[in-house]
Order: structure tokens, then C-alpha cells, then sequence
């Protein structure tokens, strides 16, 4: 990938431990040539001990994504180390244990509006935080699990997902006029922080390493981080509003 974003500009939030999707997409940024900032909260001290892993050192911000304070207040924040962005990814995710793990029928509201605020209301509220950034042929990717169908355990933030899904397309749609793109990652299931949060997850891992008709590695995440990459540089001028699958074939064959 070298060389394929060469100046580009990058803001890449979740990056938590070296085994999320979100590093590995930081580390290729930067060996494909790329500047990159990261973001963090909660949990700063891990971040800035997991960025120190990366090829060269980064800027870290704190970013609360359901903080309209921090939200107002990014764009001066990215200013103080670039000038603009080329690429903004979005690996931001969460919902509370009642929400995951087969109580969807009980999850009370007030665990649901978090989920649906962190993990879908917050995409687009990260694309108007860096809108003043972006110009003509500049993108944000977000990552996604398939919610065209409903899975055990996921519940409820399945239906964030969902909702994530058809905001990526009116993010396409209202940001298409200034020439920004919009677009999904439909990773397979990796052996994240995330995923580890979700009660029976092991569900997913088993199934899809039996029926993916591309071997499916469980621990890889460079194939959907190399996707992303690839969405936010200059080889795909045209593409926005889209959901790329990045799970070895699952989505596509039957039971």
C-alpha cells in the first residue's frame, strides 16, 4: 500500500488496543504514506500506550462523541496539528450489557437511547464536527455488522447498526453536494475488545469460520483496515452511500 494516500490527512477514532480494526487501520495509514491523529476517551493512557506501537508517533484527542462540547470543539482541536482532513474513520461502538446477549425484549429505553446515540446518532454528528476539515474528494468511513438480518445476542445493537446503515446513506446523500463521501465496512466477526463485550459472541465466530467461503481469521484485522483505506484514497472517486463487505463471503451464501 505504499504510497497510496501520500499527504493525505487522516482523524481515526476507537483505537483502544493493537487488536482493533481501528489500529491496524492507523499503522497501514501511516506505512500508505498518510498523517494520522487519533482520538480516545475514557481510557486515555491505554490509547497513548497502544499508539506508541505505531510506525510514528501521533497526536492524540479527547473525543466523547456524545459530548456536544467536545464534538464543537474538534475541528480547532485537529487544527492545532493539520490544516485540514483528507479521511475521517469512525470505530466508535457501544450499548450497555442490557441491551446485548438476548434481553432485547427488556432493555428499559434509557439503555437503548445510549446505544443508539454512541453507536449511530454519533456517526453523523463526527461528520458535522469534521465537515468544516473536508473538501471535494475527502470521506468518512464507518464500520458496520451486517444489519440486514437479525442475529442472536446482537439485539439491540443491531438495530443501531441498522440505523447506522441508513444514516451512512443520508450522509451520502447531504454531503455528496461539497463532494464528500460516505461509506460503510460490513467487517466479519474479529476477536475484539468489542466483540468480547458481547455476551455469546462465540455464536458468530463459529459459524462463520465453517461457512465463510473465503477462510475467515478470527485475530486478522488487516483485510477490513485495508478497506477502509482504500475507500478514503483516490481509487474510489465515485463510490459513496455504499456498504462493503469485508467478512470472507459469509453474507453472500445461504444457511
Amino acid at each position: 500500500m505504499s504510497g497510496l494516500l501520500e499527504g493525505k490527512r487522516l482523524l481515526i477514532t476507537g483505537v483502544l488496543t493493537d487488536a482493533s480494526i481501528a489500529f491496524s487501520t492507523a499503522k497501514l495509514a501511516q506505512e500508505a504514506g498518510a498523517e494520522v491523529i487519533l482520538t480516545g476517551f475514557g481510557r486515555l493512557s491505554l490509547v497513548e500506550r497502544t499508539a506508541k506501537r505505531l510506525p510514528k508517533p501521533v497526536p492524540i484527542i479527547e473525543l466523547d462523541v456524545s459530548s456536544k462540547e467536545h464534538l464543537d470543539g474538534l475541528a480547532d482541536k485537529v487544527r492545532e496539528h493539520v490544516d485540514g482532513l483528507d479521511g475521517v474513520v469512525h470505530s466508535i461502538g457501544f450499548a450497555p450489557q442490557s441491551c446485548l446477549g438476548g434481553g432485547f425484549m427488556d432493555a428499559p429505553w434509557e439503555d437503548v437511547a445510549t446505544a443508539v446515540q454512541v453507536s449511530t446518532y454519533s456517526y453523523p454528528a463526527l461528520a458535522k464536527a469534521c465537515q468544516p476539515l473536508m473538501g471535494p474528494g475527502s470521506g468518512i468511513v464507518g464500520l458496520t455488522f451486517d444489519a440486514t438480518v437479525a442475529w442472536p445476542v446482537y439485539d439491540w445493537m443491531g438495530v443501531a447498526k441498522a440505523g447506522l446503515e441508513s444514516a451512512n446513506r443520508y450522509l451520502a446523500l447531504h454531503l455528496g453536494k461539497e463532494g464528500i463521501r460516505s461509506n460503510l465496512v460490513a467487517a466479519g466477526p474479529l476477536r475484539t475488545i468489542a466483540a468480547k463485550s458481547i455476551p455469546g459472541f462465540d455464536q458468530f465466530e463459529d459459524e462463520w469460520t465453517k461457512r465463510a467461503p473465503i477462510k475467515w481469521d478470527l485475530h486478522d484485522t488487516e483485510p477490513a483496515a485495508k478497506a477502509i483505506l482504500a475507500l478514503l484514497s483516490d481509487w474510489f472517486p465515485a463510490t459513496t452511500g455504499e456498504i462493503i463487505h469485508v467478512d470472507g463471503g459469509y453474507h453472500a451464501v445461504g444457511a
